[in-house]
């Protein structure tokens, strides 16, 4: 199970701090390597000076207001992205609705509002490349300008690169819908995982000699269809075993317009606890791209070389 975070939607929702807060601000959409360095400094500040260390990041992404033809799906989903952050030492997350009260409110007025809602703001952290504000008009330096005036310090990060480039949401988003896995995780920083509930099948798997374990996955962001070399990281029960799994609509026995994650482990799982309800999987590997097959007997094989690939390139 994902541990509980510290989470409120607005800061209405909040209990009054006594305590100094130090806050990184941003969307953090993937909780990136470059988020990271930015959540970090936050963190180690509210160490050192005994306050609180939180995150305000956005939901939906802005674009779904502005651009509704065209909006940028986020790669995590809320459950997931406050578990990113409290695993990296946040103790508050607050995830604002992005609407357009929010999206009229000056950068001057962000400021403010921020201070009103959070007086015992200490500090700010972030991107170098952050803005904020109707039109997006505030940037790092005005920040710092006005930040300073109401006794918050602000401070910036650089961008984190990777190959000479800085890493981004949208290099990320590319990444995982082209299927490119492994070089998504190098820009996460970590592995790519999904969390859910356990869900019976219809024992297909089973008949033909792959049974699997199957979660709904269903977010904004959704990885190319296709088979992946995985491992499994809670329940304890099946913590660190590997398999072979394939995320997708499964247009082999039918049209189905939920995507499902099947696992199939290399090794038989020992029979799962009642509270074994829950399963979070890492994706590590690409193998191929979700494909229609004539028959079980086509698709069976095809299984049979999927698992051996994985079991090639893991070992």
């Amino acid at each position: 199970m994902l541990r509980p975070p510290v989470m409120v939607r607005e800061f209405d929702e909040l209990v009054p701090f006594q305590q100094k807060l130090y806050f990184a601000v941003g969307m953090f959409d993937g909780v990136h390597l470059g988020h990271q360095a930015v959540i970090a400094s936050a963190v180690r500040s509210a160490k050192q000076g005994g306050g609180i260390a939180g995150t305000l990041t956005f939901r939906p992404h802005p674009s779904r207001l502005f651009h509704p033809e065209h909006p940028k799906p986020l790669i995590l989903t809320p459950e997931i992205q406050a578990h990113k952050l409290t695993q990296l030492g946040m103790e508050l997350v607050i995830q604002k609705t992005f609407d357009r009260s929010l999206a009229a409110v000056s950068a001057e007025g962000f400021i403010t509002l921020l201070k009103n809602k959070l007086p015992t703001l200490e500090a700010l952290y972030v991107g170098e490349n952050f803005r904020f504000g109707k039109g997006r008009l505030g940037d790092v330096a005005f920040l710092v300008e006005k930040g300073t005036l109401l006794g918050i310090t602000v401070l910036s990060m650089v961008a984190i690169k990777c190959r000479g480039l800085p890493i981004s949401s949208t290099w990320i988003r590319e990444a995982l819908q082209q299927g490119r896995i492994e070089e998504a995780n190098q820009l996460l920083g970590y592995p790519y995982f999904s969390h859910g509930t356990l869900t019976p099948g219809e024992q297909r798997g089973r008949r033909i000699g792959f049974p699997t374990l199957n979660i709904p996955w269903c977010p904004e962001l959704k990885p190319r269809y296709g088979v992946y070399g995985v491992r499994i990281i809670a329940p304890a029960s099946l913590a660190g075993k590997v398999g072979v799994a394939n995320y997708g609509v499964r247009p082999t026995v039918g049209t189905n317009e939920n995507p499902l994650l099947e696992i199939h482990l290399f090794e038989e799982p020992p029979p799962l606890g009642p509270h074994d309800t829950h399963l979070t999987v890492e994706w590590l590997i690409f193998i191929r791209e979700e494909q229609t097959f004539p028959s079980l007997t086509a698709l069976q094989k095809q299984i049979g070389r999927d698992k051996a690939a994985v079991q090639r390139r893991l070992k």
